[in-house]
């Protein structure tokens, strides 16, 4: 029991401790967040590490609260290597979909990825016939498609004080969506207990 709490939960603690290593140590974002320019001159680690940063303590807290939340309704179907899995994948499509569909020059935040951890766990509940899983997958794209076609809540862009980047939500919720088709094709190991 204790070793299957630890694999749902684990990796979502080392997200946590990764992003709020690199709050604590923010003076490296200029070397690490999402920056399009450095990303085309090679430094392609940024597709990856500009995920963990965020503009301001409000917006780390905002995006930790969303990775709680999406753990505390999916975590049973998380495992050490699908979590990690689809962070990556969701981190590298999120930044290579912005480097050539936005105009978006830097760009810093889980949020995308929460979108993507977000339209997976609720395909994941639709898969496990749980009904609250088609809420989920359209309520998420009801909130992606308002973004896309309004905007983000000002209220929100003054508390974390940028612009949100509602194109990384975009991406991050088809590219959660793609990672749980592959993983059908695959056979990703989540079965619910």
């Amino acid at each position: 029991m204790a070793n299957k709490i630890l694999q749902q939960f684990a990796p979502i603690l080392i997200i946590f401790a990764l992003a709020l290593t690199a709050l604590i140590f923010d003076y490296k974002a200029a070397t690490f967040d999402y920056n399009r320019t450095e990303i085309l001159n090679g430094k392609w680690w940024r597709v990856i590490t500009g995920h963990f940063f965020h503009t301001n303590t409000v917006h780390f807290i905002l995006n930790s609260a969303g990775l709680i939340l999406l753990a505390s309704l999916h975590h049973k179907f998380y495992r050490v290597s699908t979590v990690f899995s689809l962070l990556v994948f969701s981190a590298i499509f999120i930044s290579i979909c912005l480097i050539f569909t936005s105009d978006l020059m830097r760009y810093v935040g889980l949020s995308g990825v929460l979108h993507a951890f977000f339209a997976w766990g609720a395909l994941q509940d639709i898969k496990h016939k749980e009904k609250t899983g088609y809420l989920l997958f359209v309520g998420l794209w009801a909130k992606v498609i308002y973004e896309q076609l309004y905007g983000a809540s000002a209220e929100v862009s003054a508390m974390i004080n940028a612009t949100v980047a509602v194109d990384a939500h975009l991406w991050g919720a088809i590219g959660g969506t793609l990672f749980f088709i592959f993983g059908q094709r695959i056979n990703f190991k989540t079965k619910a207990p």
